[in-house]
């Protein structure tokens, strides 16, 4: 019988010389060598306050380099980053074996979208040096994201005062249960439910109204109409998907034909894609991206005449589908037989065609 060596997996104390774990070619090297070398992030020295006194910061190189690395491999938590950086030699060698702690990691994430920001637009220019951007075509779309945002916490103004008018009344009546029974003869002590109901309700009605105080107008949509806003994160929206509605965004995102480069990206409070196209656009005019040769691509969704007379005054050539293309088109003549059928009986599941 053929023998085969023993593979022992089990952990060891092995040298490694750990910018040798970086290896030329792949993502992690090419983000190392770009961070350390190539981008100005000088922006990220505003954050700290330690030239004199507390103790040494990590380098916003470092936290850059494990964060992007990390979400090229899918892990987007902190807590995730931080396992990485104790446990997987690529991110060992990236944070120099200087682990970062979850805290660094989220407060980094949270507080820095203006500066990341300019490093991706760093990085835009490097590809476009590198011509790795065509500048003949950019096709644009959108995506729905959800937030960590509860539902219930959305609404108008005039909702939320409502609200408040509502838990303030609910308070008062289980108070005035709570008098009512202090006078009878036999007197019962207020129940612990009721008093913590008391206390949560008189909490979520001041709230209300110190958030009120806080924003004095409504938000408006792009026609005028009173927008929904929301009490913990103003800047998302309700939105309705094909498994009901969520609080949450819409991300967006411009790629280049040539390499398939992200050249723009953002994420917008609004459950339509109708208000993304034109930023998109302004924002790659911005880099200076677009030329007269440039033509721009969209889906159904951000076909509208006032999208093709801004686009005209800019003068961007587009290509966007509209409404009833699907008709016309015969290459989708036989579209029907894959739409999901109705539910045949009652409390079926529905079935593909």
């Amino acid at each position: 019988m053929a023998r085969s060596k023993h593979i022992d997996t089990q952990p060891k104390f092995l040298p490694v010389d750990l910018a040798r774990q970086l290896l030329p070619g792949t993502f992690e090297h090419a983000v190392h060598h770009l961070l350390e070398e190539a981008i100005d992030l000088s922006a990220f020295d505003a954050r700290f306050k330690n030239d004199a006194t507390g103790a040494p910061a990590y380098p916003p190189a470092l936290l850059l380099k494990v964060v992007l690395a990390a979400y090229a491999h899918g892990v987007v938590s902190s807590r995730g980053i931080e396992r990485l950086c104790r446990e997987h030699v690529t991110f060992i060698a990236l944070c120099g074996d200087q682990p970062p702690h979850v805290t660094t990691l989220a407060e980094f994430v949270s507080t820095s979208g203006d500066a990341i920001a300019r490093v991706f637009a760093a990085v835009v220019a490097i590809c476009d040096r590198q011509g790795l951007i065509g500048r003949e075509m950019f096709a644009i779309d959108g995506v729905k994201l959800p937030s960590n945002a509860s539902k219930r916490r959305s609404g108008t103004r005039a909702e939320f005062e409502r609200q408040a008018a509502k838990l303030g009344a609910a308070a008062h009546t289980i108070l005035e249960r709570h008098r009512a029974a202090d006078g009878l003869p036999a007197e019962p002590p207020l129940a612990e439910k009721d008093r913590r109901r008391v206390a949560r309700l008189t909490k979520d009605a001041a709230e209300l109204r110190a958030w009120r105080r806080r924003q004095p107008a409504d938000r408006r949509g792009p026609k005028g109409t009173v927008r929904q806003s929301h009490r913990t994160d103003n800047e998302s929206a309700k939105m309705a998907t094909g498994t009901g509605v969520m609080q949450g965004d819409t991300g967006a995102a411009a790629v280049d034909a040539r390499h398939q480069i992200i050249v723009e990206a953002q994420a917008y409070g609004t459950g339509s894609e109708q208000e993304i196209l034109l930023p998109v656009v302004d924002g790659m005019r911005e880099q200076e991206l677009l030329t007269e040769q440039s033509v721009v691509t969209a889906d159904a969704g951000d076909h509208s005449e006032a999208h093709l007379t801004a686009l005209a005054e800019r003068q961007v050539a587009a290509v966007i589908a509209d409404h009833q293309m699907r008709q016309r088109d015969e290459r989708f003549a036989t579209q029907e037989r894959n739409r999901t059928k109705p539910d045949p009986l009652p409390g079926t599941q529905p079935h593909q065609a």
